[in-house]
């Protein structure tokens, strides 16, 4: 399970362009959760001092042996990011979790939001969102399904991710309406339990996963995955109180999109990209204008991508997935010096 190799890399010729200086660096890339099991879908966090990784845990990708669809959360912790301990994983009868996001509520408590999905006879026929929360990282409250404003709320909808700022947590839904629509909404909360509807985007070819992170000028800044057409991922960004949009295409399709700020010069942004026929985890360095470049592709292939962000002393840390070196999904942790970004 401990399998760590040290990756030595030589910087693309096009990171240069955006202000990184092409060297040999290197990094360390570990698997710390393989357990014959698909685990998916990451998200890191530090909390109370110590390290948290989440992810689904399940058969296969979606079903069992039986034909259900029963996925379980899994949570890892570590005081060094060295030794990971698991805690007892979190399910809902008739509910597939799925897609685990971390964040730190205003009063200080770790929040998981969780995607439930529900099929029956292997077909989906319904989503419902579900959060949960805990004060010191060991326990935590049963999953309990979130209130989406009503006016809007969709018989699929998926918060994607929540991040807070200045006492507010704001999240990405995507959904299907009783039309066969895919509504893209940015929603507030401000309890992690109850989300008010801001913003109704008009994105075409299918938008879905996104993610919000803050600029340090303020402005909120969106990366959105889209599924047909060309396939590129979109990235826009705006003023309070984030009605105004203007979408940029990035030139690249992120399947399971994640950034970082690391200051307006120095953004990073990861997801699953298409290399020729094999799917890889990727990462990217961009700025607040969003012109990104692809500056590290992962060890990674198969089922893979869902990467998780966190700064900790000089480095960038990277959970993610991947089928690269076994025959099921397996969860793995990257330690990046922040120098390959340019910092």
């Amino acid at each position: 399970m401990n399998l760590k190799r040290i990756i030595m890399i030589c910087l693309a010729a096009a990171i240069a362009t955006i202000g990184v200086r092409a060297q040999e660096i290197s990094f360390s890339v570990e698997k710390i959760w393989d357990n014959g099991m698909h685990n998916a879908f990451t998200s890191i966090e530090k909390f109370k001092g110590e390290y948290y990784i989440t992810f689904r845990e399940g058969e296969t990708h979606i079903f069992d042996k039986n034909g259900n669809a029963e996925g379980k959360i899994r949570i890892l912790h570590s005081k060094d990011g060295q030794k990971w301990e698991a805690l007892p994983a979190i399910g809902k009868a008739g509910y597939d979790l799925r897609d685990p996001k971390f964040s730190t509520t205003p009063d200080g408590r770790l929040m998981v939001i969780i995607g439930g999905s529900i099929y029956r006879d292997k077909v989906l026929v319904g989503s419902q969102p579900h959060v949960m929360f805990s004060s010191d990282g060991r326990n935590f409250t049963t999953p309990q399904p979130v209130n989406i404003d009503e006016r809007y709320r969709t018989e699929r909808d998926w918060l994607w991710r929540v991040t807070w700022h200045n006492g507010v947590g704001y999240t990405v839904s995507y959904g299907r309406n009783e039309q066969g629509q895919t509504p893209l909404y940015l929603y507030s909360t401000t309890d992690g339990i109850n989300y008010k509807h801001i913003k109704s985007f008009e994105i075409d070819n299918f938008p879905n996963e996104a993610t919000i992170r803050f600029l340090k000028d303020g402005r909120m800044a969106i990366i959105v995955r889209r599924e047909q057409g060309d396939k590129e991922s979109v990235w826009a960004a705006s003023e309070a109180p984030y009605t105004n949009w203007e979408w940029k295409k990035m030139g690249t399709f992120l399947g399971g999109p994640d950034f970082i700020v690391l200051d307006d010069e120095h953004i990073v942004a990861g997801g699953r990209t298409l290399l020729g026929a094999n799917a890889k985890t990727s990462l990217f360095l961009g700025n607040k204008d969003g012109r990104f470049e692809q500056t590290l592709v992962l060890p990674s292939g198969g089922d893979t991508s869902y990467p998780g962000f966190l700064v900790v002393g000089d480095e960038l840390w990277v959970s993610y997935y991947s089928m690269h070196d076994s025959t099921n999904a397996s969860i793995h942790l990257a330690k990046i010096p922040l120098k390959v970004f340019g910092k």
